[in-house]
C-alpha cells in the first residue's frame, strides 16, 4: 500500500508537467501547419493571380479578334493583324525536336553512369552535367548565335541537303539560324537537365532487382529493358514532362537563334518565332493597346498550355499507377 501510494504522489507529481507540455506540443503543432499550409496557399494565390492578369490584359485582342486571335498566322503590328498560330507553330516544332533528341540521349547517359562508368568517371561526368544545367540560358545563346549557327550554315545544313535532296523539311537556304538550330540548342540545355533527373531516379531503383537479374544470367542490356525502365517509368515520365515544361518556357537562347520571322514553313532551315522569343523581342516596343493586348494573349496561351501538361502528366501517372496496382 505504501508504494502504491507513493507511485500515485509520483503521478500527480509529473502529470501536471506532462499535461502542460502537451497542449504546448499542440500549438507548436498548430502553428507549424498553418504557417506550411500557408506557404502552399500562396503558391496557388500566385499562380491565380498571375492567371488572372494575363485575362484582364489580354481580353481586348479576345474581344476584337476571338478565336482568330490563335486561328491566323499574320503578326503586323503596324496594320494592327495579330494572330499566334506561328508562334504556336514555332514553339511546338523546337519542343518536338529538343525533346525527340534530349530523351533517348539522357537515358543513355543515365544509364551509363548509374549501370557501367567507374565511380570516379560517374562523378566527373555527373558533375560536368550539373554544371551544364546550371549555365544561364543568354550564354547558350550567344554560343549558338556566334559558334553554332555558323557551323550549321557551313557543314551540317549543306551535308544534310546533300543527302535529301529537294525534301521539303530540309528545303532552303542554308542560313544556320531557323527552327531546326533553335531546337538543337534547346535539346542540349533540357538535356542535362533531364539527365540529372533520370539518373536520380535510376538510384532510387532498389539495388536488389539489378542484382535478382544479373544472377539470372541476364545481361545488363536486358536487365536495363526489362527491369530498371520498367520500374522507374513514372520517374522517367516525371522528368520528360519537367522537361517539356522548360523548353516550351525557353526565351534568350531560342531568341537568339531562331531568327524570329512570324511566318510558317514546311522547312526546319527556315526562321520562325515561338512565344517566348516574341515576348521577349516585342514587349519593350508594344505602345499600342491592341498590340500589348496581343502580347500578353501569347503569354495566357503560353501559361495554359504549360499548366494542360502538367495536368497530363499527372493524370498519365495516375493511370499508370492504378494499372500497375499501385506498386508502380
Amino acid at each position: 500500500m505504501e508504494k502504491q501510494s507513493t507511485n500515485m504522489d509520483q503521478a500527480e507529481t509529473i502529470n501536471p508537467e506532462l499535461t502542460g507540455a502537451q497542449p504546448r506540443r499542440l500549438s507548436m503543432d498548430i502553428v507549424i501547419h498553418i504557417a506550411v499550409a500557408g506557404c502552399a496557399l500562396i503558391v496557388l494565390l500566385l499562380i491565380f493571380a498571375i492567371f488572372i492578369e494575363l485575362v484582364r490584359g489580354s481580353s481586348l485582342v479576345f474581344h476584337r479578334l476571338g478565336l482568330d486571335f490563335l486561328a491566323k498566322s499574320q503578326w503586323n503590328p503596324v496594320t494592327g493583324e495579330f494572330g499566334a498560330l506561328s508562334s504556336l507553330f514555332g514553339t511546338a516544332m523546337t519542343t518536338v525536336i529538343a525533346l525527340a533528341l534530349a530523351i533517348p540521349l539522357s537515358l543513355a547517359i543515365a544509364l551509363f553512369l548509374v549501370e557501367m562508368a567507374p565511380p570516379k568517371i560517374a562523378t566527373i561526368v555527373g558533375g560536368a552535367i550539373e554544371l551544364l544545367a546550371a549555365i544561364p540560358s543568354i550564354i547558350y545563346g550567344m554560343w549558338g548565335l556566334f559558334f553554332f549557327a555558323p557551323f550549321m550554315a557551313d557543314r551540317v545544313q549543306p551535308l544534310i541537303q546533300r543527302f535529301t535532296g529537294q525534301f521539303p523539311l530540309f528545303s532552303g537556304p542554308p542560313m544556320g539560324i531557323g527552327m531546326l538550330t533553335a531546337g538543337l540548342v534547346l535539346a542540349l540545355m533540357v538535356l542535362p537537365f533531364m539527365t540529372a533527373i533520370t539518373r536520380d531516379v535510376f538510384r532510387m531503383m532498389p539495388p536488389v532487382l539489378r542484382e535478382s537479374g544479373f544472377a539470372l544470367g541476364a545481361t545488363t542490356f536486358e536487365v536495363t529493358r526489362k527491369i530498371t525502365i520498367p520500374h522507374t517509368i513514372r520517374g522517367i515520365i516525371g522528368a520528360t514532362f519537367l522537361s517539356l515544361g522548360r523548353a516550351l518556357g525557353e526565351t534568350m537562347a531560342v531568341t537568339f537563334v531562331i531568327g524570329n520571322d512570324h511566318g510558317i514553313a514546311a522547312s526546319l532551315f527556315a526562321p520562325g518565332s515561338s512565344i517566348a522569343s516574341t515576348l521577349a523581342n516585342e514587349f519593350a516596343e508594344a505602345s499600342e493597346p491592341l498590340y500589348l493586348s496581343a502580347l500578353m494573349g501569347l503569354g495566357l496561351v503560353l501559361l495554359v498550355i504549360t499548366l494542360l501538361v502538367q495536368v497530363v502528366a499527372q493524370l498519365w501517372l495516375g493511370w499508370m499507377r492504378r494499372g500497375r496496382g499501385g506498386n508502380a
